[in-house]
C-alpha cells in the first residue's frame, strides 16, 4: 500500500516538474530571442530604441494569434485531436529553424519604418515564436485535466513561466550577449527549441495517455457565464500595465537618461508583478500594495514631475520605477484576485493577451501621431489610479465633482497669468498640496485618479511654458526639440540662442546674432578638436570630399569651403526638417546650402558610395546614449577605410556619459594597424556654447596624423592600448565591457 502511495506521490510530482519545466524553458526562449532579434534588427534602423518597443508590440500581437489558437483548440477540439493538431504545428515549425533574417531586407528610407519591422520579424521568428506563445494557455489548460490533485488550480503554473521570462530577460545582457555571439545564439537557440518540443510532447503524451485509459477527470463545475463587465475589466487591467510598461521605458530615454540596457528594468519589474500576484503569497501581498501606492504618490508627483529638477537622475529614475511597481501590482492584484474557474481559464488568458497587444500598439502606433511628447506615460499613471479597488461599485459623478472644480479653478487662474515666473514658487508649493490631498482619496479611485490628472496637466502646462520650447516633434528616432535660450555675450550683454535636443542629449546650438550665427558650437567649436583640425589642413583641403554621418543642426556646414563637396548622412528625415528650418537654424543656408543629404541608415548607405570617395569622413552618432553599435565593429570601421581616399581621415565623436567608447576603436586600430590620435577635450577658460568633448582621428598611416599632433593647437595623444577588450564584430558586441 506505500508503495503504491509513494509510487502515486512520484508521478504527481513528475508531472508538475514536467509541465513546470517546460513552461520555463518556454518562457526562456520567448525572452531571449526578443533581445537577441532586437540586436539582429538594431543595425538596419540606426540602434533607435523605438525598435525594441516596435518588437515588444509584434511579441504581443503573437502572443495573442497563440492564445487565440490555445483558447480554441482547448475549448473546441476532444483531447486527442488537441494533442495530434499540437504535434502537427510543432512539427511544422522545425521548418523555420535555424533562426535567421530574411535576406536582401532593407528598411525605407523616406517613411515610417515601423511595418517593415514588424513584417521582417513574421518572416523570420513568427512560426517558433507562435508556438512557445501557444504553450502557458495551452498546457496550463492540459494540466487541469489530467486529474492531479493541483488541477482545480493550474494558475501557479503561470509563475514558473514568468520566473523563466524574468531569468532569460536578466542573463542576456549579463550573461549571453559579453559571451556568446549572435550567429551561435541563433544556433543554440534552435537546438534548445527542438527539446523544448520533445518536452510539449512529453506533456501531450501524458493528456493522451490519461483520457485514452478511460480515466476522466472530474467533471468541470458549471460556473456562471462571464459577463461582459467582467471581461472588460480584465481587459482593462491588463491593457493599462503593457501601456505603461512601454509609455515608462520611453519616458526614461527621453527625459531622464537614455543609459543602455535600462530598458530591461521595467520589462523586469513587470514579469516580477506576475510572478507574486500568482503565487501563493499574492493574497497577504495585495493588500499591502494597495495601500503603498497612494502613499509613493505624493513624493512621486512632487518630485518627479512638479520639480524633478530637486533630485539626482538616479533617484528620479528609482521613482519612477517605485510608482510603476506599485501600479503594476496593483493592476495585476486584481486581475488575479478575479481570475475565473479552470473551465474560462484559456478566455482569461485571451483576453489578458489581446490587452497586452492593444497596449502596445496604442503605444506604437497611435501615441507617436496623436502626441508631439511621451504623454502616453502620465496617461496610464492616470489610469492605473482608476483601476484601484472599489471602481466598480462607485457614484462616479459624486467622485467627480472635486476634480472638476480645481481643474476650472485652475484654467482661471492660468488664464489669468500672462508670465508664471515670479508666481513659480506658490504655483508649485499648491500643487505639492494637492498632491498631499490625495492620499484622502485613497479609497475612492476617481477621485484620486481625477485629482492626480489636473495636478499633471497644470504641472505639464507650466513646465511647457517656462522651457521656452520653439518646437516639438516625435518620430520613430525619438522626441526631437527646439528650445530658445539667453546667454550672456563677450560685451556681457544677453543675446538668444537656440538649442536642439534628442530626448535629454543636447545635438547642437546656434547663436542668433549676425556676428555669431556662422560660428560652429558646442562639440563642433572652432577651440575645439574639430575646429582644430581644419584649422591644420586649411591649405590642402580646398577640393576635399567630406561625409559626416549625423546632421543634428548641422553647425559642422561652416567649416566648408566653396570647392568642396559635403554629404550629410541622416537617418531621420525629422532632424533634416528641423536643421533646414531658418526659424529654429540657419548654419546650412548660410554655410552650405549645397550639401547633399542622404536618408537612411549610414552604414547602409555608405556600402553604394564608391571607394576611396573621401578625404574626410566624420562619424557623429554617438553623443546620445543609445549608441548605434552597428557602427562601431570592425566590419564597419573596415567599410570606413575603404572609402578614403590613401591619405584620408575618420573623425570620430565619441562624447559620451556613460561608455568608454574608445576602447573600441583602440583595438580596431591596434588590429589593422591603423594610426590614431584622440583628445578629450576641456576649454581652458569660458567661451559660451564652447563645450568638453573628445574625438578620435583615424587614419591609414599615422604619418597622415602628423601634422594635427605637431600643431600643439590642442592636446592630441596616441590612443591608449587596452588589452581586456574582446573586438566588437557585426556578430558580438557588449556593452557591458565599456561601461564607465
Amino acid at each position: 500500500m506505500k508503495t503504491t502511495t509513494q509510487t502515486s506521490s512520484d508521478q504527481r510530482f513528475s508531472l508538475v516538474m514536467l509541465f513546470s519545466v517546460t513552461l520555463f524553458l518556454s518562457a526562456s526562449l520567448m525572452f531571449v530571442v526578443q533581445p537577441m532579434f532586437g540586436k539582429l534588427l538594431l543595425p538596419l534602423l540606426g540602434g533607435a530604441p523605438a525598435v525594441w518597443n516596435t518588437c515588444m508590440v509584434f511579441y504581443q500581437m503573437i502572443l495573442f494569434l497563440g492564445y487565440c489558437y490555445a483558447h480554441f483548440l482547448a475549448d473546441k477540439q476532444t483531447y486527442n485531436r488537441q494533442v495530434l493538431v499540437h504535434l502537427c504545428l510543432l512539427f511544422i515549425s522545425l521548418l523555420a529553424l535555424p533562426l535567421a533574417l530574411p535576406e536582401g531586407g532593407e528598411p525605407p528610407t523616406a517613411s515610417n519604418p515601423t511595418l517593415w519591422l514588424i513584417w521582417t520579424l513574421f518572416i523570420a521568428i513568427g512560426l517558433p515564436f507562435f508556438v512557445v506563445s501557444t504553450t502557458a494557455p495551452l498546457l496550463q489548460k492540459w494540466f487541469a485535466n489530467i486529474g492531479h490533485k493541483n488541477s482545480e488550480d493550474p494558475y501557479f503554473l503561470y509563475a514558473a513561466s514568468n520566473a523563466g521570462s524574468m531569468l532569460s530577460l536578466l542573463s542576456y545582457p549579463f550573461i549571453i550577449e559579453p559571451n556568446i555571439g549572435l550567429a551561435d545564439q541563433q544556433s543554440i537557440w534552435s537546438i534548445v527549441y527542438g527539446g523544448l518540443l520533445l518536452l510539449i510532447g512529453g506533456c501531450a503524451f501524458f493528456l493522451w495517455r490519461y483520457h485514452r485509459s478511460g480515466e476522466r477527470a472530474a467533471p468541470e463545475v458549471e460556473t456562471e457565464a462571464l459577463s461582459p463587465q467582467i471581461q472588460l475589466h480584465w481587459l482593462a487591467l491588463a491593457f493599462v500595465p503593457s501601456s505603461l510598461l512601454l509609455g515608462l521605458t520611453n519616458f526614461i530615454s527621453t527625459d531622464i537618461a537614455s543609459a543602455p540596457l535600462l530598458w530591461i528594468v521595467p520589462l523586469t519589474l513587470y514579469l516580477l508583478t506576475f510572478i507574486v500576484v500568482f503565487s501563493k503569497w499574492s493574497d497577504k501581498v495585495h493588500p499591502w500594495m494597495v495601500k503603498l501606492q497612494p502613499a509613493i504618490l505624493l513624493p512621486f508627483i512632487a518630485f518627479s514631475f512638479i520639480n524633478p529638477a530637486a533630485l539626482s537622475y538616479g533617484v528620479d529614475l528609482s521613482l519612477h520605477l517605485l510608482a510603476f511597481f506599485l501600479a503594476v501590482m496593483v493592476c495585476h492584484g486584481e486581475l488575479a484576485k478575479h481570475r475565473p474557474h479552470t473551465q474560462h481559464l484559456t478566455r482569461f488568458y485571451l483576453i489578458m493577451s489581446f490587452a497586452g497587444m492593444l497596449g502596445g500598439m496604442f503605444n506604437t502606433f497611435v501615441a507617436p501621431f496623436v502626441f508631439n511628447a511621451v504623454y502616453e506615460y502620465p496617461i496610464m499613471i492616470i489610469a492605473a489610479l482608476l483601476l484601484r479597488p472599489g471602481l466598480l461599485s462607485i457614484h462616479w459623478l459624486k467622485q467627480a465633482a472635486l476634480p472638476l472644480s480645481l481643474l476650472i479653478i485652475g484654467l482661471v487662474v492660468y488664464g489669468l497669468i500672462d508670465n508664471p515666473a515670479p508666481y513659480l514658487d506658490s504655483i508649485g508649493v499648491a500643487l505639492i498640496l494637492l498632491a498631499g490631498l490625495n492620499y484622502a482619496f485613497r479609497k475612492q479611485p476617481i477621485t484620486l485618479a481625477l485629482t492626480t490628472a489636473a495636478i499633471l496637466f497644470f504641472t505639464q502646462g507650466l513646465h511647457s511654458m517656462l522651457s521656452n520650447t520653439l518646437y516639438q516633434e516625435r518620430s520613430f528616432f525619438g522626441v526631437f526639440s527646439v528650445r530658445e535660450s539667453i546667454l550672456s555675450n563677450e560685451d556681457n550683454r544677453p543675446e538668444k540662442y537656440h538649442e536642439l535636443f534628442h530626448g535629454t542629449t543636447k545635438h547642437g546650438a546656434q547663436r542668433l546674432s549676425a556676428k555669431h550665427s556662422r560660428t560652429p558650437l558646442t562639440y563642433y567649436s572652432k577651440p575645439g578638436p574639430m575646429g582644430q583640425l581644419f584649422k591644420v589642413f586649411d591649405q590642402q583641403n580646398e577640393q576635399w570630399q567630406i561625409g559626416s554621418v549625423g546632421l543634428g543642426a548641422g553647425a559642422l556646414a561652416c567649416y566648408a569651403k566653396p570647392q568642396q563637396h559635403w554629404y550629410f548622412y541622416e537617418i531621420d528625415p525629422l532632424v533634416i526638417k528641423i536643421a533646414e528650418n531658418t526659424d529654429y537654424f540657419s548654419y546650412l543656408r548660410k554655410c552650405n546650402y549645397q550639401a547633399e543629404m542622404i536618408v537612411g541608415d549610414a552604414r547602409l548607405q555608405l556600402l553604394k558610395a564608391e571607394d576611396e570617395k573621401f578625404d574626410l569622413l566624420i562619424l557623429d552618432a554617438f553623443s546620445s546614449d543609445s549608441v548605434p553599435t552597428h557602427l562601431l565593429t570592425r566590419e564597419a570601421i573596415q567599410l570606413y577605410i575603404a572609402k578614403l581616399k590613401a591619405n584620408g581621415m575618420l573623425a570620430f565623436h565619441i562624447t559620451n556619459r556613460h561608455l568608454e567608447l574608445k576602447k573600441v576603436l583602440s583595438d580596431h586600430v591596434s588590429h589593422l594597424k591603423l594610426g590614431a590620435l584622440i583628445q578629450e577635450f576641456k576649454p581652458r577658460k569660458e567661451i559660451p556654447l564652447v563645450v568638453a568633448t573628445d574625438w578620435v582621428v583615424i587614419a591609414k598611416s599615422a604619418d597622415v596624423l602628423e601634422p594635427l599632433q605637431q600643431s600643439r593647437l590642442g592636446k592630441w595623444q596616441k590612443l591608449p592600448l587596452y588589452f581586456d577588450m574582446k573586438p566588437w564584430t557585426d556578430d558580438f558586441t557588449n556593452i557591458l565591457g565599456i561601461w564607465k
